[in-house]
């Protein structure tokens, strides 16, 4: 039994959107056009504007995707290349090295807090626990 991982044989030819990325712009015939009770046109005018509805989607969208479709999957694979060699090589060794230096600073400041505030702190604390009120 071969197992077929994905994309090792080039794209799923069937399946092309397996993560439902563009549920949004599912456009059937049905979703544009619809005739409400009492105001229906003719049956061969309702079959022959499917079928060209239908025909001028496909026929333009194959016509744009054979045009264009193959310099804009290049455009977008060279975009998120950039996008990852930001990442991997400025972005995440640089929020490293702010994590290193912030946590001198974070010790630094709270040692200043456990000094200096935190008695101040729980001398206020006391004396405003010793404060009673009574209604009479």
């Amino acid at each position: 039994m071969i197992l077929k991982t994905k994309m090792a044989d080039g794209p799923d030819l069937e399946q092309r959107d397996p993560n439902n990325l563009n549920d949004h712009v599912k456009v059937a015939y049905e979703d544009v056009l619809g005739e409400p009770e009492g105001a229906h046109s003719i049956d061969c005018v309702w079959r022959n504007s499917y079928k060209c509805f239908n025909c001028g989607k496909n026929c333009c969208y194959k016509f744009l995707t054979t045009l264009c479709g193959i310099f804009i999957a290049l455009y977008w694979g060279c975009e998120f290349a950039m996008i990852t060699f930001q990442h991997v090589w400025c972005f995440t060794p640089s929020l490293r090295v702010l994590a290193i230096m912030m946590g001198c600073c974070q010790k630094c400041y709270g040692t200043i807090i456990t000094c200096f505030l935190a008695p101040l702190c729980e001398t206020c604390g006391l004396m405003f626990s010793r404060i009673s009120v009574s209604n009479s």
